[in-house]
């Protein structure tokens, strides 16, 4: 059991976020919701906080840009295996351009512990002209 607790410290077996979202083509001000499942890994693992930003990426200039960002304090206890699901919803900016060849667009979803390594998530939407 120590081995499997060190190991999730180190990244191994620790808990996995993912970003489900109700649609994924947006306009811009456009509410955006969807959940966050949380599955569990081999150890339990105490639950800090959700950040999840909107990154803008321009190809042409090889670039990231953070257009907004919403955290969620959340203080609980994610079991081995086990899943745990939380709200998510988000206000797309009124002036991010939309996206063609050279502009995309993702959330990327970081859950942090009190203890261990950082859990990521990345998906994908395409915003529209409204």
């Amino acid at each position: 059991m120590l081995l499997r607790k060190y190991m999730s410290l180190m990244g191994v077996g620790s808990a996995q976020i993912d970003l489900i979202l109700e649609k994924d083509v947006l306009k811009p001000g456009e509410s955006v919701n969807g959940k966050f499942l949380i599955k569990g890994g081999t150890v339990h693992q105490d639950l800090r906080q959700i950040q999840c930003s909107l990154v803008m990426v321009n190809s042409k200039t090889e670039t990231e840009k953070i257009m907004d960002t919403a955290t969620t304090e959340i203080k609980t206890v994610i079991q081995p295996d086990g899943d745990h699901q939380v709200p998510f919803s988000f206000k797309l900016p009124l002036d991010v351009p939309p996206s063609n060849k050279q502009i995309s667009y993702h959330f990327k979803t970081k859950l942090t512990f009190d203890q261990g390594v950082e859990s990521w998530d990345e998906d994908m939407i395409k915003v529209v002209k409204g």
